[in-house]
């Protein structure tokens, strides 16, 4: 286990726990045979790259790191505890304010909301009032939104900023919106881009330009 506090591996122990129980209700969802709606599900980006978010997080070592996307909370506690081992601000939006509210009750319990800075809204609005550089972008809000996040945040990133986009392969459903993405990352001639086979596919994505020195 990455964690060293036993109070934050609690909170991953619990949030795994939460998301084996409510695997069938996501077939039923999926099935269109249950009541259950995306919004009531975890829906979280894995352990896999939740790890993977974390060493990213220690090895480039940002100073402001962007999440899209809190909705409970998973992914925040692996940028968190990375955030607070590098000096770094985790600052997280999310629309549905009962999701942020219930993964700000769970960072607070394992210590890390310290490092933690909740915006609640519509999100393009909320980075277009960022003055601020992003030096690390995790990209993990509905798809129909990469795009539009993506051209609000990208005149906001620093040099040698990285962006993780999730869902890069799985959801077939979210396909459409993920090449309009990919293709406005692609399109940009600052930005070099891999697409990883972790978890539900990471589009690694990283601020790069030849007057640098730097590769």
């Amino acid at each position: 286990m990455i964690f060293d506090d036993p109070k934050i591996t609690a909170l991953f122990e619990e949030y795994q726990a939460r998301n084996a129980q409510e695997r069938s209700l996501f077939n039923t969802m999926m099935s269109g045979t249950g009541t259950v709606s995306r919004d009531d599900l975890l829906l979280p980006v894995g352990p896999e790259v939740g790890a993977f978010l974390h060493a990213l997080v220690l090895a480039h070592r940002p100073r402001r790191i962007l999440e899209l996307g809190t909705s409970y909370g998973y992914s925040t506690v692996f940028l968190a505890d990375a955030a607070r081992k590098v000096g770094a601000k985790v600052i997280t939006m999310e629309l549905a304010d009962y999701k942020q509210a219930y993964a700000r009750e769970k960072l607070a319990a394992a210590g890390l909301v310290d490092v933690v800075e909740f915006r609640q809204g519509e999100a393009v609005a909320m980075i277009e009032a960022d003055e601020d550089p992003f030096d690390l972008v995790l990209l993990d809000i509905w798809k129909e939104v990469y795009l539009p996040c993506f051209e609000a945040f990208y005149p906001k990133l620093s040099e040698e900023a990285i962006i993780a986009a999730d869902n890069m392969i799985d959801p077939a459903s979210a396909r459409d919106s993920v090449r309009l993405y990919r293709a406005a990352v692609k399109a940009k001639p600052d930005l070099q881009t891999v697409l990883l086979p972790i978890g539900q596919g990471i589009e690694l994505t990283v601020k790069w330009s030849a007057g640098n020195g730097k590769l």
